[in-house]
């Protein structure tokens, strides 16, 4: 029988502690009640059998869907419209990180949650890159796995230092082309418009966007950035010569 608290038949590091924001986040989610649809996404039906029964006793979340490789994710999404995917990165016939990739560009509302062992931040990274909004370790307790989903649900990201690191090494390199490459052109777009001093509904207006999509795409931003905070990311952009227009 798998282990109530925490994913069964793995065992790994510790996913990252919330900030203050990503708390507020939480409850804000929380307080209004909204139902999280969750897609689980991994090939050991053990994993996502303990993992589906721990998510369904949490208040407000539910299971819409399963998928046993990295293509049957990318269907279910399709078809079920998820909130919250988790995503292991080791999956047959499509990794865990194209998978994302195809996920987030063809539902930009839906964020998506890796599944990792403790020694793959390279992995993280590439899966950060491709639109991952965080990551749970295996063998994570339910008090992180409930926090990590509820964040993501809400915008946030769930990154660790170590990962961050990792990223922020990607992105130091000199590259030609437009500023920040891993992002799409929309998510420059809104990037621009948060460093040109614009709040979420002007950004929204300019772009003919609903807020609750710009929202998606700033905590995609974050997630590919490494940074935790708005004023980080416009730090960034505004460095790159973004908000000057």
């Amino acid at each position: 029988m798998a282990d109530p608290g925490g994913l069964p038949g793995e065992t790994g590091g510790q996913t990252p502690s919330p900030t203050g924001v990503q708390r507020s986040m939480i409850r804000a989610v929380t307080e209004a009640g909204d139902e999280i649809r969750v897609l689980l996404a991994d090939d050991h039906p053990v994993v996502r059998g303990g993992l589906a029964a721990l998510l369904e006793s949490l208040p407000g979340v539910t299971v819409v869907g399963q998928a046993g490789t990295g293509r049957a994710a990318v269907r279910e999404t399709a078809l079920n419209r998820p909130d919250v995917v988790i995503m292991d990165l080791r999956m047959p016939d499509l990794d865990g990180v194209e998978a994302t990739r195809q996920i987030v560009q063809g539902h930009p509302g839906t964020a998506v949650l890796v599944l990792t062992m403790f020694d793959e931040d390279s992995m993280v990274a590439d899966a950060l890159q491709a639109g991952a909004r965080g990551y749970l370790v295996k063998g994570a307790e339910q008090e992180e796995i409930e926090r990590a989903v509820r964040t993501v649900a809400a915008g946030g990201v769930v990154v660790s230092s170590e990962v961050a690191g990792a990223l922020l090494g990607r992105l130091s390199r000199p590259a030609a082309g437009p500023p920040f490459p891993e992002l799409t052109e929309r998510e420059r777009q809104v990037l621009d418009g948060m460093a040109s001093g614009a709040g979420n509904a002007t950004i929204a207006a300019r772009l003919g966007l609903a807020p609750k999509t710009v929202g998606n795409h700033i905590g995609s931003i974050f997630a590919k950035l490494a940074v935790g905070s708005r004023a980080e990311a416009i730090v960034l952009a505004r460095d790159a010569g973004l908000g000057r227009s």
